[in-house]
């Protein structure tokens, strides 16, 4: 079944009040307790270093690099 099938069957699901496919409040609430700490750590690293380059400007030399580390060599393509 499609996706827009999935999500019809999931809205009839919930208008007839069968609740099988979706998460109890305990369930979500268990989940935050242990997702939000590590959120609040992540929060307090330094950002990661990420080789941002310009729209349409040379990709990082980094991208080489992942090339060469994995064996694979050539040209980027590039848009007309």
């Amino acid at each position: 079944m499609g996706g827009a099938g999935c999500v019809l069957n999931l809205l009839l699901d919930s208008m007839r009040g069968d609740a099988t496919l979706f998460t109890r409040r305990d369930e979500v609430e268990a989940e935050w307790r242990i997702i939000t700490p590590i959120e609040e750590a992540w929060a307090q690293l330094p950002p990661p270093a990420f080789p941002n380059y310009a729209a349409g400007g040379e990709e990082p030399p980094s991208c080489h690099e992942l090339l060469e580390i994995r064996g694979n060599s050539g040209r980027l393509v590039r848009p007309i």
